[in-house]
C-alpha cells in the first residue's frame, strides 16, 4: 500500500478519535529506520505515522550537503516506495519546524508536494508541524493561520503547538524555561480553535508538562487533565463537534497510565523518538562488545568480515526498533485496528 492519500489520512484520524486510540509517530533518519517502522506497523496490524525532523532531514542529506529539506524529500520518497509492500496505512509527517526554519525547510517541502500534485500524484507529506510556541500566542497563531491556508490548498494537515515542550531536540533547547510555560491553558486552546477552525484540518500539540528526552521515573510531571479541561472549554462553547485532534509530544518514557488517560481527551498521535533511538542503538553496542575481536583488526589480524559488515548489526537494530514500536502501538491501543482496505 502506498502512503495514505489525504482522504485516507483523515479517515485514520477520525477512526482514532472515535475509537479512543492514537497512532505512534516515529522519527526516521535512514532506510533502516523506515523499514523498522514499517515492519512494526505491519506486525502490529496498526496504521502509523512516520515523521522527519529538521535534524533528521539534514542527516539524511549527507555530510557534504547538510540540507534538511533535501534529506526530508529523500526519506519521504523512499517511504512512498517501501510502503507499497505493506498492508497497513502509513502517513508522512514532519516534526518541529520553528519560525526561523520555515523558509528553508517547510516551504520547500510544500513546493515539492505542489509539484507532485501537478503530476497527478498526492502530496509528498500528509502533514507538517509548525512550532511557533517560542513566539507570543498572537504571533504564533498569525503564522499558523497563513501556513494552514497554504497546507489546506494542497490537502495537507498542519500541526501547531501552543505551550512549550520542555527539554532539547535537534538543537532547540527549552530546558531553561519557567515551569508554567510547559502547560497550555484552556484560554490558549480556545484561541487556537477560534483562529484556525474553518480554514483546514489541523492537529494541536497542547502541552501538559511534556519533555523531550530520557528522564528517570518521577522527573517529568505530566498533567493530562489539562487536555481534558482545554477540550471542555472549547466544546462547552462550540459543541461536541469542536473537539480537537491532539498530539502528545515527548511520549518516550511516559507512564502507561498517563498515555492511556490522554486517549480519552482527544489525543490521536503520540511522538516517540528517544525510546526508539535507544532501542536501535542498544543491539549495535552489544554486537560490538561481543564481537570486538572480529569487528576490529587487532594486533595485525584481519578481523571477521561477517562481524564488521554493517548489515550484521543494522538488522539487529532494525528488529529491536520495530519491537519497541510494537509496544508503543499496544500502549496506544492502535494494534489490530488498521483501517487498510476499508477506505
Amino acid at each position: 500500500m502506498p502512503v495514505a492519500t489525504p482522504k485516507q489520512y483523515e479517515a485514520m484520524l477520525d477512526a482514532a478519535q472515535k475509537g479512543g486510540y492514537a497512532y505512534p509517530a516515529v522519527n526516521v533518519t535512514s532506510i533502516v529506520t523506515i523499514n523498522a517502522a514499517l515492519k512494526a506497523f505491519a506486525d502490529a496490524k496498526s496504521d502509523g505515522i512516520i515523521q522527519v525532523s529538521t535534524g533528521g532531514g539534514q542527516f539524511a542529506s549527507g555530510l557534504n550537503n547538510s540540507d534538511a529539506a533535501f534529506g526530508a524529500i529523500v526519506l519521504a520518497e523512499a517511504t512512498h516506495t517501501l510502503a507499497e509492500k505493506y498492508d497497513v496505512l502509513v502517513a508522512l509527517h514532519t516534526d518541529h519546524c520553528h519560525p526561523a526554519k520555515v523558509d528553508g525547510f517547510l516551504r520547500p517541502l510544500l513546493e515539492a508536494s505542489r509539484k507532485r500534485i501537478a503530476e497527478g500524484k498526492g502530496p509528498l507529506f500528509n502533514s507538517h508541524m509548525y512550532d511557533g510556541s517560542e513566539l507570543p500566542l498572537e504571533e504564533n497563531l498569525a503564522m499558523s493561520k497563513s501556513l494552514l491556508e497554504e497546507c489546506a490548498s494542497l490537502d495537507i494537515i498542519l500541526e501547531i503547538e501552543a505551550g512549550v515542550v520542555g527539554g532539547e531536540e535537534d538543537g532547540h533547547d527549552t530546558s531553561g524555561l519557567p515551569a508554567e510555560k510547559l502547560y497550555t491553558t484552556p484560554e490558549d486552546m480556545l484561541a487556537v480553535y477560534e483562529n484556525l477552525n474553518g480554514i483546514g484540518r489541523f492537529l494541536f500539540a497542547a502541552t501538559f508538562g511534556n519533555v523531550h528526552g530520557a528522564y528517570k521515573p518521577g522527573a517529568v510531571q505530566l498533567k493530562p487533565t489539562i487536555l481534558r479541561d482545554g477540550q471542555k472549554a472549547v466544546t462547552d462553547k462550540y459543541g461536541a463537534e469542536a473537539e480537537m485532534d491532539l498530539v502528545f509530544h515527548g511520549g518516550s518514557g511516559s507512564d502507561l497510565s498517563d498515555i492511556r488517560e490522554t486517549l480519552g481527551y482527544g489525543v490521536v498521535k503520540m511522538n516517540i523518538d528517544t525510546d526508539t533511538q535507544y532501542s536501535f542503538t542498544r543491539p549495535i553496542v552489544t554486537h560490538i562488545c561481543e564481537s570486538i575481536e572480529g569487528v576490529l583488526k587487532i594486533d595485525g589480524e584481519v578481523g571477521n568480515k561477517k562481524q564488521y559488515d554493517p548489515r550484521s548489526y543494522l538488522k539487529k537494530a532494525e528488529k529491536s526498533m520495530a519491537d519497541r514500536l510494537i509496544v508503543a502501538a499496544e500502549d496506544l491501543l492502535s494494534n489490530g485496528k488498521s483501517i487498510y482496505g476499508t477506505v
